[in-house]
């Protein structure tokens, strides 16, 4: 019996030592186990980032979004994780969590993984009331927030020992950035081509003159934005709404339509205003067929690996002369199957009426 009790203490206090303490994005510090099995992401991109870390399988419950049976679905990580309809429920999407069904949930997670968490359930009250400890992230972008995004991936990486994982993705986006520097950098100002990007989503889907003044894949192909402007003397601006008059005005050589604005139906949306109202029939990028289908860059927040993509077809199509040796579509496929371990943009592109990395066939 004295055996016993002091191979307890000994195993109790072994326990105890394997724990670690982590700080996450808010400067809130975390004992945690020093191995993490179990899982749940909470937020607009959380599971998305376990994805990209490969790390999906630690899942044990999703928000309502991975449960929807979604006519259009443009977010890659799920498309190639259809097992994530079958896990458990523990709240509704934009972080909000419910804490009766963390409770329920069996396997239980050990921690939550939070992005954007200022929206939805506060995370000191879920973790007051699950017990359980909310380990909250900043997503970031491939913008001003880049490095938001790097730590985002090497905090998430450290609770769920995937840090080698992290940094092979972190190097793979500078591979990729540096590469279109390479082939786009050089552009004296006056030479580089300017474009309009519509039908950007925020929240939901959004028509034509739904824009991003600091689109980073215009950014990374040394594209002038021409809805830049709207954005300057503002720290951040990313969706941003404009009149057809400023679009018309703008009157850009070439017109990318995210197609994320499909979403809205025959009968709405960027695509039907592109064939039916007048203002923007008279833009010469639609008279000239100059009008491009592109990726949804924001689902659920940023799909990074569509962004990526979209920069090598908004290259290849604005600078075919840099961009001689790519080709869009196999390219896509390479990150998609680096991020989210499956080839998918076959089955993206049919989702969205085979219009990505083509011409957009306005004709009414």
């Amino acid at each position: 019996m004295v055996v016993f009790c002091i191979f307890w203490l000994v195993s109790a206090g072994a326990g105890q030592a394997a724990a670690r303490t982590l700080v996450d994005a808010a400067g809130r510090s975390h004992e945690l186990p020093d191995k993490v099995g179990r899982v749940i992401c909470s937020g607009s991109g959380c599971l998305r980032l376990l994805t990209y870390l490969g790390a999906q399988d630690l899942a044990v419950a999703v928000d309502d979004i991975e449960k929807r049976d979604l006519r259009q679905e443009a977010r890659p990580y799920a498309l190639a994780n259809p097992q994530f309809q079958g896990l458990p429920l523990f709240g509704e999407f934009r972080g909000q969590d419910n804490p009766e069904r963390i409770l329920a949930l069996s396997p239980a997670p050990q921690v939550i993984l939070k992005t954007y968490s200022t929206m939805g359930t506060d995370p000191e009250e879920l973790q007051k009331k699950t017990g359980i400890p909310v380990f909250i992230i900043n997503y970031g972008d491939l913008g001003a927030r880049r490095a938001d995004f790097d730590r985002s991936l090497r905090l998430m990486a450290e609770v769920v020992g995937r840090k080698e994982r992290a940094e092979a993705v972190i190097a793979y986006v500078d591979a990729i950035i540096a590469d279109l520097k390479k082939r786009a950098g050089d552009l004296p100002e006056a030479a580089r081509p300017r474009a309009y990007v519509g039908g950007i989503s925020a929240k939901g889907a959004h028509g034509f003159a739904s824009t991003e003044p600091g689109y980073p894949a215009f950014a990374l192909t040394g594209t002038v934005n021409v809805a830049a402007a709207v954005g300057a003397g503002k720290s951040q601006i990313n969706q941003a709404d404009v009149s057809k008059e400023q679009i018309l005005a703008w009157d850009p050589q070439t017109i990318f339509l995210d197609l994320a604005t499909l979403q809205m139906g025959e009968t709405a949306g960027g695509l039907s205003e592109l064939k039916t109202d007048p203002v923007y029939r008279s833009l010469s990028a639609v008279k000239a067929g100059r009008v491009y289908g592109v990726l949804p860059y924001n689902w659920y927040t940023i799909n990074f690996e569509c962004l990526l993509a979209n920069c090598y077809y908004i290259g290849k199509t604005l600078q075919p002369e840099r961009f001689a040796d790519v080709a869009p579509k196999a390219k896509a496929d390479e990150i998609f199957a680096f991020f989210v371990g499956e080839p998918v943009f076959g089955q993206l592109n049919a989702i969205f009426q085979g219009l990505a990395y083509e011409p957009v066939p306005l004709a009414q």
